[in-house]
């Protein structure tokens, strides 16, 4: 009994040692939220606003007049650029994401003969492994992404492969920020741009969960100057790469979000867990005394 007593006690301070770690880290991650935040929420106004006002210039405009409007008959091969994390304990952040991305892509192009994905994040690239998906490249993500430019040879290299018909699509998978307790995976077509596919289409989120309407119809026309191909191929590529870096700006975000919450829950539960090994302990402490009193008893009946 006095053996179980000591292993009781050593996993109590086992236990209790693991809480701290999980505390610290999560005050951590609540403090990296609290910025992420900060920034996804400064720039999504304007990335929610340029990309409306192409969706709507699609509308307006000869779709012939660039290869990023021209939609393909048959869709064979897509392209995905998933953005993950870097590091675990976060739940099963990158495995919803994943999920999401195989679910979307075989329901709305089960007839493509190819799905290709371009990483950012260690556990993005190690989950689409693990799924047998091909992998054509892997990008170095930053623990904080600082501006556009970290970002910026990724969007070089789809609007490169795109224009050379490397791809008929592609989209761009992230977790979307919605609050700092609800994150929701979402799989964004870039190209070509086609505004039908879009499910965020004229809405801007600010804050939160407070979304606001945003009237599109206010756009008459559109005046191209010097002309609308050369206005097109310096705007799009740049409208490209500020989607993907608003994507990274969630992610993160969402990143932060998700780990300050799983490590509440391990805090909690470590708490849980020494509640009970106590209880166990108590109560092997209390066998171990009254089985020493019984044979006290027994020893001072045997003398009489």
């Amino acid at each position: 009994m006095p053996q179980a007593s000591r292993d009781i006690q050593r996993r109590i301070k086992s236990v209790k040692n693991t809480k701290k770690i999980t505390k610290a880290m999560e005050l951590v991650s609540a403090a990296k939220m609290r910025k992420a935040v900060s920034r996804v929420l400064s720039s999504r106004s304007y990335s929610d606003l340029v990309w409306d006002t192409v969706l709507h210039l699609v509308k307006k405009i000869d779709t012939n007049k660039h290869p990023f409007f021209i939609e393909p008959k048959k869709v064979k091969k897509v392209a995905v650029v998933l953005i993950s994390t870097n590091r675990g304990l976060c739940g099963s952040f990158n495995a919803t994401l994943v999920n999401k991305v195989i679910k979307s892509i075989e329901i709305h192009h089960p007839e493509r003969v190819e799905t290709s994905v371009i990483t950012c994040g260690t556990k993005g690239r190690d989950e689409a492994r693990r799924h047998n998906i091909s992998l054509v490249a892997d990008f170095h993500k930053e623990d904080i992404t600082a501006s556009s430019e970290d970002i910026r040879p990724i969007s070089h290299m789809i609007t490169k492969d795109f224009l050379a018909k490397k791809y008929d699509k592609v989209f761009v998978a992230y977790t979307d920020f919605m609050s700092s307790i609800k994150q929701v995976p979402h799989v964004k077509q870039l190209l070509p741009i086609v505004p039908e596919i879009d499910e965020r289409l004229g809405h801007i989120k600010h804050g939160k969960d407070k979304v606001e309407k945003i009237s599109v119809d206010s756009f008459a026309e559109f005046i191209f100057e010097p002309d609308t191909r050369q206005v097109l191929d310096a705007f799009l590529p740049r409208l490209v790469e500020v989607q993907i870096y608003q994507s990274v700006l969630e992610s993160e975000a969402s990143e932060h979000s998700a780990r300050m919450f799983a490590m509440r829950n391990a805090t909690d539960a470590a708490g849980d867990m020494i509640d009970d090994l106590t209880l166990a302990y108590n109560q092997a402490r209390q066998a171990g005394i009254t089985g020493e009193i019984a044979e006290i008893a027994a020893g001072s009946a045997a003398l009489e």
